[in-house]
């Protein structure tokens, strides 16, 4: 059932269109008593990515749109890939999805740029209470004095989306290709951090400019699954089953793509993966969501409606 009025309105200064808008929204572990949630925006005037914390009104159902704290505003330098996924992981940090800053074929080498927050994961603690927010002891580069203390995570195009396994903590990010190849990358809940997703210096399994000459990057982790152009152009993220009912759905990372509307189920075999199709449908597939029972839904952008995913 849709709310007569809009929990969160601010289009006043979003915007919107093509790959921009209001792209991400997460809220806190104990949201019920905090009153704050956190969103991913790109700003109206100048196009950067904005990541802001707003509050509740005495209505749980009506943010305050005057309440904005803005925590971190990212310059982006062209149109498209500006990623925008905000998820809270199991220790509790709020992790980022941002892409590549966006033309084609990474120009100005933002995804292996560790100077560079554009194409990366990061992984921000923002309820420490430090202001706009404080690093984690863990992340990876926190003491690298050339590469900026957020990152978690490098070599990514465009990270739409990514997410937590409710149950076992694993973070699986599904990256949009550009010519050849969507991609699936995979990190254990246990993982330092520090992987290197590849782009764009590869895309998907293979090298991206192969006249250019491959060496696969520094801590290089390869997707653990991948289709080509004849298969889809866009991978959607989605989130792994744990929902109740559906056995056969129990423990699967579901995922699609938003040209061909193929939904692919994804899980562990044997130290390996099985990747399998599961339905080729017409939606125009844009995002994934999941309730608090763990069922799993989609977003059909052609229609506008929302879709709840059961085994037939």
């Amino acid at each position: 059932m849709l709310l007569p009025v809009a929990f969160l309105d601010i289009a006043d200064r979003v915007l919107a269109g093509g790959e921009r808008g209001l792209l991400g929204l997460a809220f806190p572990p104990g949201f019920a008593q905090k009153g704050y949630f956190y969103v991913n925006y790109t700003r109206a005037g100048d196009g950067a990515t904005v990541v802001s914390r707003f509050f509740l009104s005495a209505d749980p159902d009506l943010a305050l749109p005057g309440s904005e704290q803005i925590l971190l505003s990212v310059p982006q330098p062209f149109s498209n890939h500006n990623g925008g996924q905000l998820a809270f992981g199991p220790d509790g940090f709020l992790y980022i999805g941002l892409g590549d800053g966006g033309s084609g074929g990474d120009p100005l080498g933002n995804g292996q740029n560790l100077g560079e927050l554009l194409g990366k994961l990061l992984r921000l603690d923002v309820e420490s209470g430090a202001a706009p927010y404080g690093i984690p002891a863990g992340n990876p580069f926190a003491l690298d004095p050339a590469a900026r203390d957020e990152i978690w995570a490098s070599g990514l195009r465009n990270p739409w989306r990514f997410s937590f396994d409710r149950l076992t903590g694993d973070l699986f990010v599904a990256d949009v290709g550009q010519e050849r190849w969507e991609e699936i990358n995979f990190q254990e809940v246990a993982s330092p951090g520090g992987a290197n997703f590849g782009w764009n210096v590869l895309e998907g399994p293979d090298c991206f400019s192969p006249a250019a000459g491959c060496v696969a990057p520094a801590r290089n982790v390869a997707p653990v699954a991948a289709y080509g152009h004849d298969l889809g152009c866009s991978v959607t993220g989605g989130y792994v089953y744990r929902g109740p009912g559906n056995p056969d759905l129990q423990g699967i990372y579901l995922y699609g793509d938003f040209c061909s509307g193929r939904i692919w189920g994804l899980r562990p075999v044997g130290g390996g993966w099985a990747n399998q199709l599961l339905v080729d449908s017409a939606f125009s597939i844009s995002a994934f969501g999941e309730d608090e029972a763990g069922r799993v839904y989609l977003a059909d952008y052609a229609a506008g409606e929302i879709f709840r995913i059961d085994q037939q």
